[in-house]
């Protein structure tokens, strides 16, 4: 392993500096990573050890989890985020961006963010981490997909009324997230051939227009473009028949046209090891499908399986 994976600390009074450190007890000997934080904000029994650069996790890693400093103006209090704070997530974000691309990181993990906080205390400018990721990328379109070793989804439209989906799911905005996700899948999944099921905006994917125009109008056309183009893509497709076991095994993601048409079936599955994956930047980004806990912060019950799933696929996504 050349170099390894970064983990940005995201609300330092929320769950994450304790699943960092959980996640590297249980990473330490399988999986270097440096942690971008203030070491101040880590649980007073951590065992960890300050590094000069993210190099120096491949040797500290074993023993300790390697901190990679970034100073932040307050203290942090388990549940209580503090503005004064904001500013250190947002640069210790963009740290972790510079280093995966200049080649001394090899992927991107990042904790959860309290997007109040930084909006309160540093004007943050962003829905969430990733639009700021992609402005940091210089990228405009970025897909969002949750994966688990069960199965991978990609929602058309993310965080919107479903009122404002039909006006939302333009042509445009389907077939650049197909080709985002086909690309990826080929590119960091090492699917050498990939097949997308795509749902239907409505039941039934509108029984040929009984309830709805808009899979034979709009969502049809795109994927006959896409498939001329030599994409494999099943659809239009009933979305209440995609994921039971045997339609899950006949395509190697889903692309679904609203945030909880692809994230019920994922996280019913498999609500611990769900990872949230960043497609269409120019690097590999990860992160736990869950917030910052703030209710259960500081209390030693967190559960970091999502946060070590998530650095697990950005180990393998990093060696494909």
């Amino acid at each position: 392993m050349t170099a390894p994976i970064a983990l940005s600390c995201g609300e330092p009074a929320g769950i994450g500096p304790e699943i960092a450190l959980a996640a590297w007890q249980a990473l330490r000997d399988d999986l270097p990573f440096f942690w971008i934080g203030d070491p101040a904000h880590l649980p007073g029994d951590a065992v960890f050890q300050e590094i000069g650069a993210p190099r120096d996790a491949l040797a500290v890693c074993a023993s300790a989890l390697p901190v990679l400093k970034q100073t932040f103006a307050a203290a942090a209090i388990p549940g209580k985020p503090d503005s004064a704070n904001a500013q250190g997530v947002i640069d210790a974000i963009a740290r972790g961006v510079a280093l995966v691309k200049s080649g001394e990181a090899r992927a991107l993990c990042t904790a959860p963010i309290h997007k109040q906080a930084l909006q309160d205390g540093a004007s943050f400018a962003y829905p969430g981490h990733t639009e700021f990721l992609a402005a940091l990328d210089g990228v405009k379109d970025v897909v969002m997909m949750l994966a688990s070793d069960q199965l991978r989804v990609v929602p058309a439209t993310i965080h919107i009324p479903l009122k404002d989906v039909p006006d939302a799911l333009t042509a445009e905005v389907l077939e650049s997230v197909l080709r985002i996700t086909h690309r990826a899948l080929i590119t960091q999944f090492g699917v050498s051939d990939p097949t997308i099921a795509v749902a239907g905006l409505n039941p039934h994917a509108g029984e040929g227009g009984k309830m709805g125009l808009e899979d034979a109008a709009l969502i049809a056309p795109v994927l006959d473009k896409l498939r001329a183009a030599g994409m494999s893509l099943n659809g239009p497709l009933p979305a209440d028949t995609m994921f039971h076991a045997a339609a899950r095994a006949r395509y190697d993601a889903a692309v679904c046209m609203y945030h909880d048409q692809a994230l019920i079936p994922i996280k019913t599955l498999d609500f611990d090891k769900g990872v949230n994956v960043t497609l269409g930047l120019s690097f590999i980004r990860t992160s736990p499908d869950h917030g910052t806990a703030l209710d259960i912060a500081g209390k030693g019950i967190a559960n970091p399986t999502s946060l070590i799933e998530a650095l697990k696929m950005a180990q393998r996504m990093s060696a494909t």
